[in-house]
């Protein structure tokens, strides 16, 4: 018999592990690469800070919507098959990205490359799931899935400065097309996943779509509609109701795509909880960040990807040293460090001006790097283990809708903040701002120090 953790076919778990990073890495790197080509963008498809909002948040939000059923396709179809189907539409759509004539087609384009989004960054993670029998081998699997994620996150803007400032802003899309192409030859060597039957959910995928778009065109458009503008108050009444109805639709359905009752339990209830914040000051960081060295600052962006570079360093270095600080002090000392961490981070950068030291700057956004790498390994592990094993799929896609969500309506009061008048970057917005998610990540590390167990 293979020792515990080795999967039943030699050799195919690392394949399904190298295969599931490429996607994982690609999907991540896609969003913050867009961030630092956002001017470039602008300029080339005359986009305003709204047009450049939805660049983003277009892509943010369907990966957000639908990924809570790209979970549940993922047990249905079987990971192997829905990933195949993610990454192919995945480069499909990043092709119609590179091609876009003007702001709305490119709009169009991320919305589908989001779509395909959802149902990688589940199957991927239900792939290495279900590819190691043992916790602990699938602890230290999930944890090289979330250190490649969070690389490439931190890494993205490097590459999109890059990208844009030698060949266009095209090229951070046109790069998608061949890691692809290799995602799908690695898959062909994968063995095929167990399928488990299940209902489709269309009311509840339905009303989680209205929910989350009204949310954010009411958050995005209501800095420059005004908040008591008829389309803002009417998409802001939609999603309230159409979050009322989900929850309706979800607890009659006989097999819904979120069981209410796993958000009783409370580890499942605080990890979404937790990347929500945790996302929400990442995401938004980078945006701001992007905006803030090119638009306040003047770099290129080639420059301005360069100030990533340390983060991407502490990142790498926080991931790899997470799990080990976990299986020495248990999940929740982590899990709660690392938001205050990124609470540290938000108030850190709430002195930055155009003119403070770029040496300063780089030492202030370092809590930024460190905060979420040293929360989201033992948060993601922490999730897994709540719920059985052929909920993997279902639980993975609620904690990244989650996140993402976070991430998106993160952008959108940035967006909204960061626009002052002429549309010139706003340093008291962005204070304002900066703020808000210290808040926030200071109520969800205070629910995880009063929620979750100690070991």
């Amino acid at each position: 018999m293979p020792p515990a953790g080795v999967p039943t076919v030699p050799g195919r778990g690392g394949v399904a592990l190298v295969a599931s990073l490429l996607g994982f890495t690609v999907i991540t790197i896609d969003v913050s690469a867009v961030n630092i080509a956002l001017p470039a963008i602008g300029k080339s498809l005359s986009g305003g800070m709204t047009g450049l909002q939805w660049v983003v948040d277009a892509y943010t939000l369907m990966f957000a919507a639908l990924m809570i059923s790209a979970g549940a396709l993922a047990d249905r179809a079987g990971a192997r098959r829905a990933y195949a189907w993610g990454v192919s539409l995945f480069t499909l759509a990043s092709l119609g990205c590179a091609l876009a004539p003007g702001i709305g087609v490119l709009v169009g384009a991320r919305v589908a490359q989001g779509a395909a989004a959802a149902v990688v960054m589940p199957a991927s993670l239900a792939l290495i799931r279900q590819s190691y029998d043992d916790a602990r081998a699938r602890a230290r699997a999930i944890a090289l899935w979330t250190v490649g994620g969070s690389v490439a996150m931190a890494a993205g803007p490097v590459l999109g400065g890059l990208l844009t400032e030698s060949a266009g802003w095209r090229a951070v899309f046109l790069l998608n097309l061949p890691v692809g192409a290799v995602i799908l030859g690695l898959l062909a060597r994968v063995p095929r996943s167990a399928r488990r039957p299940a209902a489709v959910d269309g009311g509840g995928q339905l009303t989680a779509v209205l929910t989350l778009g009204g949310l954010a065109f009411a958050v995005i458009e209501g800095g420059h509609l005004g908040w008591t503008s008829g389309p803002v108050l009417g998409a802001a009444v939609l999603a309230v109701a159409s979050g009322y109805a989900f929850r309706v639709v979800e607890a009659r359905h006989p097999r819904p795509m979120v069981p209410l009752g796993m958000l009783k339990d409370r580890r499942v209830a605080v990890a979404l909880a937790v990347g929500f914040a945790v996302n929400a000051a990442f995401y938004g960081g980078i945006f701001l960040l992007g905006l803030y060295y090119q638009q306040l600052r003047g770099m290129s962006g080639v420059a301005a990807g360069l100030m990533f570079v340390p983060m991407s360093a502490v990142v790498t270095a926080t991931n790899l040293l997470s799990p080990r600080l976990a299986e020495r002090i248990g999940r929740r000392p982590v899990i709660v460090a690392g938001q205050l961490i990124f609470t540290g981070a938000m108030l850190a950068m709430l002195p930055l001006a155009a003119h403070t030291p770029v040496w300063l700057v780089l030492v202030l956004l370092l809590p930024l790097s460190a905060g979420g790498a040293l929360a989201v390994p033992a948060l993601t592990a922490l999730l897994m283990d709540a719920v059985p094993g052929e909920r993997a799929g279902t639980a993975s896609g609620l904690l990244n809708s989650f996140r993402q969500t976070g991430g998106a309506l993160a952008v959108a009061l940035f967006g909204g903040l960061l626009s002052g008048s002429g549309g010139s970057f706003s340093l008291p917005g962005m204070r304002i701002g900066l703020l808000a998610v210290a808040a926030l990540l200071t109520a969800t590390a205070a629910l995880s120090r009063l929620l979750l167990p100690r070991s």
